[in-house]
């Protein structure tokens, strides 16, 4: 459940429909409800009202209703405000996000209605990494990932976008690495970019914790961003240049920073600054200790693209904030602040 909606929407489609929880347990019991719920053919968001009143359904039907939830083709919200109905409890931790609002509610729609490919596939592979471990999970985040890449939503989103600007590549490497003793730091070092998450930073960073994977003398590991931005997200000029999806699945299989981050999560502690987007707020989710400045603030912008967080935040996210609140994050683009971060424990304390 996220904060509450501050912004008012301005959208030119209907309201959502919202479902009792009657008649949605109902709905799932029908052969239909794939077809009925369904960015192809169908409504692209199955919204229920949790707090709506009904009798105790039969364990069978309650038994279907909580596996159809678990395999529909479209995110499923659930609206939880006020007492909530008997049965409610028993499904609340199969829908893919839960609203504590009607206006929350509609900024999950937006979402939705305007990538619905996408946000098909960010529930469904939130569902599916839940019960896998983190290489398994970041294997499928990929194979989404890359599955979108090819999909008319990123088409459309990268033709908008104007061709990139030449820029001076800088003189210094993308992470410096700084050692004393046995502590090592690792900082992304293009502040004139709000270190944008490139190619050349991937590598780099890649090659820093590789060096603490094989050098058991380094006790800590510390993560930090030069200047007033922790990470920006991905560097937005390089979407796009990758010759095919399947190379770029097959880099991220190879040479993948989440993968090297959780093998020494146990030795990492970040700490993030200024506005965290995308890879900014998805690799420092793998550390064992995250410690953010006041100024922090933390979003998932990728539905926006046509596409789902590809950093390894389908995974990291999901195993310190829960699947719910990693789903509100993604589909709704919303920023929080760092006091939601650390009541969530997306991130373990503030600094002073």
């Amino acid at each position: 459940m996220g904060p509450a909606a501050s912004t008012s929407r301005i959208s030119p489609r209907p309201a959502t429909p919202v479902l009792s929880l009657a008649r949605a347990i109902e709905r799932l019991q029908t052969p239909d409800v794939f077809e009925a719920y369904s960015p192809l053919t169908g409504e692209p968001i199955f919204a229920v009202d949790l707090g709506a009143e009904t009798r105790w359904p039969e364990e069978i039907a309650l038994a279907v209703a909580r596996e159809a939830l678990c395999e529909l083709p479209c995110p499923s919200v659930g609206l939880a405000q006020g007492l909530l109905a008997p049965a409610a409890e028993a499904l609340m931790g199969e829908f893919d996000a839960v609203v504590a609002s009607p206006p929350e509610l509609e900024l999950v729609a937006d979402g939705v209605f305007a990538h619905p490919l996408a946000a098909q596939a960010l529930a469904q592979l939130l569902r599916l990494s839940s019960g896998c471990s983190v290489h398994e999970g970041l294997v499928a985040e990929s194979l989404v990932y890359a599955t979108l890449q090819a999909g008319p939503e990123f088409a459309t989103w990268l033709a908008a976008r104007p061709d990139p600007k030449p820029r001076p590549r800088p003189d210094r490497p993308a992470v410096r690495i700084e050692r004393v003793e046995g502590r090592v730091e690792l900082w992304l070092d293009r502040p004139e970019k709000r270190n944008a998450f490139s190619a050349e930073m991937r590598d780099a960073l890649c090659e820093g914790l590789a060096l603490a994977v094989m050098d058991a003398s380094i006790e800590r590991v510390s993560l930090r961003g030069e200047g007033p931005v922790f990470c920006s997200g991905g560097d937005l000029d390089e979407f796009g240049t990758l010759p095919d999806p399947a190379t770029a699945h097959a880099i991220r299989s190879t040479r993948h920073p989440a993968r090297l981050l959780h093998a020494l999560s146990p030795r990492v502690e970040c700490v993030v600054q200024g506005s965290c987007v995308g890879a900014g707020v998805e690799l420092p989710a793998f550390a064992t200790r995250v410690v953010a400045r006041p100024d922090a603030s933390f979003r998932l912008p990728e539905l926006g693209m046509g596409l789902v967080p590809g950093a390894g935040g389908t995974v990291s996210l999901p195993r310190r904030i829960g699947r719910q609140r990693t789903a509100w994050l993604a589909l709704t683009g919303a920023a929080i602040d760092v006091e939601t971060a650390l009541s969530w424990r997306l991130v373990d304390a503030i600094a002073e």
